[in-house]
């Protein structure tokens, strides 16, 4: 079936390709003067007023200094003056909000991660404002630039806006996260979407190829329907996004590694690499079981099968290259069994990049650090929430399967245990990590306890990205 055409110069950018950066500001607004709120969104999507325009998803050449997409909450396309009964057809999640106790209990923000500990009026409306709106500014690497575009977005949007909060993101070298891992390898490819900058290098990969209309409104989705809501302005080429702050807790993530290496007698790095799936240099295990090894090209990085019947000595079923509970394949099983549908039904892009300076541990004065940005659906509750809350915060979503040795080397079933390393709860009461070994019934393996979550939610918001036509349509309401 041939890929669907999509008018990229409808499209927001962020949606379907990543912008390659060094630097980032999210803006979170409150819509103070609706009036003058759709006069700033007619200003954005034209350039004029000195203002830098809406990014689209066509490619842009040469590489501009910066991009800049909109999205809105649901209390935010209200107060610009989107009808009760449009609204109430769109997500049910992005309708509810982040904070709403449902959406809480789906995605784990408990303890340290609930609405109350977030940033900045994250978390339920404040006497400073309810979020109604957030703007991303991505910067190439000008601070300069980014301190001179700021400066003039805030001049336009003192009017209509009110800021409650803005949150930097910070490249590191190595294109890296702070627990060292290398990031930004695994998004999934979009039927229709552009084509990466060295397309040619990668070889298809049917695994990782997902319909347009799981990332797009308006397109046939996984599911063989179409997300669609009103108006029909809004209805074709926009998506959701769950925007996060993700603390990230370098010392402890070390303290966990050092114990687990202690516990397990295996070196800090494989344990590193058994909890993600990948060495920090980015090669899977599935690949590279034994040592991380010079780093292989992009190309190969997510080119792997877990099972494998036709080449019996390359099958992983049982998780012992890399952990059923590894994070990555948590996160995409790829073709494990997993009860429900395929793993292309909840796919997600991600488009974040750290914040705070990398950790030092003879620095005075402890610093927050860690990753901020979007995870980008059509459907926030089949997707995102469906990905925290069953394969993060679950461990019964693997169908019973055994390798090709038999039942006697074990059952996928047994050699998964407690949550995602990296974004589960992770009550060390209770918390646990099972490193797969040969025997039935999960006799052989070896389980990791009692650590804490280290990934802690320090802010999020529920919003919308609508398309150029709809941005438009929202610039001429009321």
């Amino acid at each position: 079936m041939a890929d669907p055409t999509i008018d990229y110069d409808d499209v927001q950018g962020t949606i379907l390709r990543g912008y390659r950066v060094n630097l980032a500001r999210h803006f979170i607004f409150s819509i103070a003067d609706a009036a003058q709120a759709r006069r700033t969104i007619a200003a954005l999507l034209d350039g004029s007023d000195g203002l830098p325009s809406i990014t689209t998803a066509r490619h842009i050449h040469p590489k501009p200094p910066c991009f800049l997409n909109l999205s809105f909450t649901a209390p935010g396309l209200a107060a610009l003056g989107v009808a009760a009964a449009d609204l109430a057809t769109f997500d049910q999640a992005f309708q509810r909000g982040a904070a709403d106790p449902a959406s809480i209990a789906a995605v784990g923000d408990v303890g340290d991660s609930a609405p109350e500990h977030w940033l900045g009026n994250l978390g339920p409306a404040t006497e400073a404002g309810q979020v109604h709106a957030l703007l991303s500014l991505w910067v190439s690497e000008s601070t300069e630039v980014l301190q001179q575009t700021s400066a003039t977005l805030r001049r336009a949007f003192a009017g209509g806006w009110h800021e409650l909060y803005a949150h930097d993101g910070v490249a590191l070298p190595g294109n890296r996260v702070h627990f060292g891992y290398r990031d930004n390898i695994a998004q999934p490819d979009v039927d229709g979407a552009p084509p990466r900058k060295h397309e040619l290098e990668y070889a298809p990969d049917p695994l990782n190829s997902v319909k347009t209309g799981e990332f797009l409104l308006g397109y046939p989705n996984e599911n063989g329907g179409t997300y669609q809501v009103q108006p029909p302005q809004l209805s074709t080429n926009g998506s959701y996004a769950a925007f996060r702050i993700l603390e990230q807790d370098v010392p402890l993530f070390d303290s966990i590694l050092s114990q687990a290496a202690a516990s397990s007698g295996l070196s800090t790095e494989m344990v590193a690499a058994k909890m993600c799936g990948r060495w920090r240099n980015g090669n899977p295990l599935v690949l590279r079981p034994d040592e991380a090894g010079p780093a292989l090209p992009d190309a190969s990085l997510n080119h792997f099968h877990y099972v494998d019947a036709a080449q019996p000595e390359l099958d992983d079923t049982l998780g012992l290259k890399c952990p059923i509970g590894a994070h990555i394949r948590r996160n995409n099983p790829r073709d494990e069994g997993v009860v429900g549908t395929s793993a292309r039904h909840h796919r997600i892009v991600r488009r974040a990049m750290p914040y705070g300076s990398e950790y030092d541990p003879a620095a005075p004065v402890a610093e927050q650090r860690g990753l901020v940005g979007y995870f980008i659906n059509a459907n926030l509750r089949n997707q995102f929430e469906f990905l925290m809350e069953q394969w993060n915060d679950d461990d019964a979503f693997v169908k019973s399967a055994v390798g090709p040795a038999g039942p006697e080397a074990g059952d996928a079933t047994f050699n998964i245990s407690g949550q995602d390393v990296f974004l589960g709860i992770n009550d060390p009461l209770v918390s646990s990590f099972t490193l797969p070994g040969v025997g039935a019934k999960g006799r052989g393996n070896t389980q990791l306890r009692h650590f804490s979550r280290s990934v802690i939610t320090r802010g999020g918001v529920y919003c919308f990205f609508p398309s150029i036509t709809g941005l438009r349509y929202l610039a001429n309401l009321g």
